[in-house]
């Protein structure tokens, strides 16, 4: 059956949640990926900074398939070895002290609100515990996630949403001053927001939100689902800051395609959990977590966060070299290799050419487009997405 074909049958049979584009894809070697007419893609998407490791990792591939023939799924009634292991690296590459493994980011954003407002609960004996986020901030699609994600067009069609949540602007420290109130339990950010536009925290904004929350007895949650696992150049974005969190969310790249995510604590905090207040059936299971242990051993063996070091300031240095060139860039912004070039116009068009050029790059929002490849991607790889996408934007 041809592309044509299939396309046609899932726009009769699958929801219409997405507007895809219209390729249907086949298969991915390293930083390429492949249609099913066998036309070859650069991938600057990494499907939504997942695939940091790239495709057809064979340590990564063996890891899984090893697994497939061990045990797939045991229930959190029990104990298996593949979670213990993925939770010893993953508390050690976080500098938190316990973790849960969830199916997806959004769970991981439920797992943070539950267990911020019980340890309010604990702390104060009483419910009703209040929750500040940041404008055009995204957490997720989730009812409790959308109730914190601080971009209007995602909630409104689904309220009423969870309560007690309040938005504050990013990078505004009085702006979120202004929102804490006496029963106050978290304040949740992205250190990079993401599908926001790609903005960087600034360094006395983080570090104000935390001195905030240590002044008032708030937790500080970090979303750390898209800009973290080594996107930025260090393994969390938060630990380029130099500011701990008491909660951090993770996903996508932890399981590099493998769907898996994780909310993880400190001490004080984790221990206001106990059994029965959270639990998921498929999460920590044994395949999801041989995947999350061997994606930390092959960052530490691949030396991924120095070859993040290496290459970023590079993407940054021909992304510039496009802001200079090009009148209808209006910005660039970003950190390692999570960059955006914001526009004066859409870019649904600009993307579209670019797909059809051989080039896979997404958007954030309608005037940016965002650069989230693998973490594996050369220079050489650079040069070739920049020689594409001027191409794309000389047509325009």
């Amino acid at each position: 059956m041809k592309a044509k074909n299939y396309m046609e049958e899932a726009d009769q049979i699958l929801m219409h949640t997405y507007s895809r584009f219209q390729i249907v894809l086949d298969k991915g070697e390293g930083v390429y990926l492949y249609d099913m007419e066998g036309k070859k893609y650069l991938d600057f998407a990494a499907g939504i900074a997942v695939f940091a490791l790239g495709y057809g990792n064979q340590q990564y591939n063996d890891a899984l398939k090893l697994q497939i023939d061990k045990l797939l799924h045991t229930s959190n009634l029990y104990y298996n070895v593949p979670m213990i292991e993925a939770a010893k690296k993953f508390v050690k590459a976080s500098g938190m002290d316990r973790v849960f493994f969830t199916n997806s980011g959004t769970e991981a954003i439920e797992g943070a609100i539950k267990l911020a407002r019980k340890y309010y609960y604990k702390k104060k004996g009483d419910a009703g515990s209040e929750i500040i986020s940041m404008n055009h901030s995204f957490h997720g699609r989730s009812m409790g996630a959308l109730s914190i994600t601080g971009t209007k067009k995602y909630r409104e069609a689904f309220e009423p949403l969870i309560g007690g949540v309040a938005f504050a602007e990013y990078n505004d420290l009085e702006s979120v001053k202004a929102q804490i109130k006496e029963n106050t339990c978290a304040i949740i950010m992205e250190p990079v927001q993401g599908e926001g536009g790609i903005y960087p925290a600034e360094q006395a904004f983080i570090e104000g939100v935390r001195k905030l929350c240590d002044d008032n007895d708030i937790l500080l949650i970090f979303d750390e689902i898209q800009c973290g696992m080594g996107r930025t150049g260090e393994m969390f974005a938060y630990q380029k800051y130099g500011v701990k969190p008491d909660i951090i969310t993770s996903a996508k790249a932890l399981g590099c395609g493998v769907p898996v995510g994780a909310f993880a604590a400190t001490q004080k905090v984790a221990k206001a959990f106990e059994p029965g207040d959270h639990g998921t059936t498929y999460g920590g299971n044994p395949f999801a977590t041989a995947a999350v242990s061997k994606v930390f051993d092959i960052f530490d063996s691949e030396k991924l966060l120095e070859h993040v070091n290496e290459v970023a300031p590079y993407l940054y240095e021909k992304l510039e070299e496009l802001v200079d060139k090009y009148d209808i860039i209006k910005e660039h912004r970003g950190i390692g290799l999570m960059q955006g070039l914001e526009f004066t116009i859409p870019v649904k068009d600009i993307i579209l050419k670019a797909v059809d050029a051989g080039l896979i790059i997404i958007s954030a929002g309608a005037n940016i487009i965002r650069f989230v490849p693998a973490l594996i991607i050369e220079k050489s790889h650079v040069d070739e997405m920049v020689e594409i996408l001027d191409g794309v934007l000389k047509s325009i």
